[in-house]
């Protein structure tokens, strides 16, 4: 549980340097966008049938789907 946290608290501040929301977003908001992101991740790599191996692995797929739900946000609000 506690790992899971870690991962995705580095997969969300990963996604939010990547979609420039670091400096709006605080460690609470970058553990919950890795968390569902990783949830969105797994999905989308499912549906290709892929799965992700390590540590590794779970980080690229969590900021996958991370950097995929702040577009979504994004997108909602209207801003680039």
């Amino acid at each position: 549980m506690i790992w899971s946290l870690i991962l995705g608290g580095i997969a969300g501040w990963i996604a939010s340097m990547i979609m420039k929301k670091d400096a709006q977003m605080g460690i609470i908001a970058n553990v919950i966008v890795g968390i569902i992101g990783g949830a969105i991740g797994s999905w989308v790599f499912g549906l290709f049938g892929l799965k992700a191996g390590g540590n590794i692995g779970q980080i690229v797929v969590g900021v996958v789907g991370a950097v995929i739900l702040l577009a979504i946000i994004n997108a909602i609000q209207g801003k680039k």
